[in-house]
């Protein structure tokens, strides 16, 4: 089995982006929701132009793991993809580490205590809101990809959504719907956001495999 290098650099330099420059304006502007989800939406938009024409532009395990459902990606692209996106998530953090001090946040997700509590149902509250809005995401992703006419533009497309489910579960979660970007900086942050960090890795699968049973299901009843 071969690994395809420029496809992995792709994913990776791609994920390191996105984290970095979403985390980053996350932390230096206090959790401003605005601000946060522009930078995730337009690093997405960046990336997707600049290098998504090499590998399809995922930067996320969950969108991986819904074109592997979908038959688009074979079981080892998949785990170089995953490998390539964690590597590239965790370079992004690492920097955002090394220029802020050691005890500072690195824009790890947390799920709002003040709004769903601290117990385990809270918790699980803020699984559900993970796995609707990275279904809603992934979902646009994989129609989009495959419309002619939209595809063209899927990068403008795909930001923007990004952008509106930041905007809707920012308050809730921090909004993840990504398990690399959520990894990354929780490794280094440790305590809460490593606790949780189960929330916002197989809460973003969930939905990705959702998203793609969906489509699956779509597709089967066309015409």
């Amino acid at each position: 089995m071969k690994v395809n290098f420029k496809k992995v650099s792709a994913e990776l330099l791609g994920t390191f982006v996105l984290v970095l420059i979403g985390t980053s304006t996350a932390v230096l502007t206090n959790g401003n929701i605005l601000a946060t989800a522009l930078a995730f939406g337009l690093a997405v938009m960046m990336m997707a132009f600049a290098v998504g024409p090499y590998s399809g532009g995922h930067f996320n395990p969950a969108v991986s793991l819904a074109m592997f459902l979908k038959k688009k990606l074979s079981g080892w692209e998949l785990l170089t993809y995953v490998a390539s996106q964690v590597i590239g998530a965790i370079l992004g953090s690492l920097v955002l580490f090394l220029l802020l001090d050691s005890s500072a946040q690195l824009g790890a997700n947390q799920v709002n205590q003040f709004i769903f509590g601290s117990d385990f149902l809270g918790l699980i509250k803020g699984f559900i809101v993970e796995v609707i809005l990275t279904f809603i995401f992934i979902f646009v992703i994989i129609n989009v990809v495959k419309n002619e006419d939209a595809s063209k533009f899927a990068g403008l497309f795909i930001g923007l959504t990004l952008v509106a489910i930041i905007l809707a579960g920012f308050n809730f979660t921090g909004l993840s719907v990504n398990p690399a970007r959520s990894l990354a900086p929780a490794i280094f942050e440790g305590g809460e956001s490593f606790t949780q960090l189960w929330v916002f890795i197989f809460a973003p699968l969930t939905g990705g495999a959702l998203a793609a049973l969906v489509s699956n299901l779509f597709d089967k009843n066309e015409g």
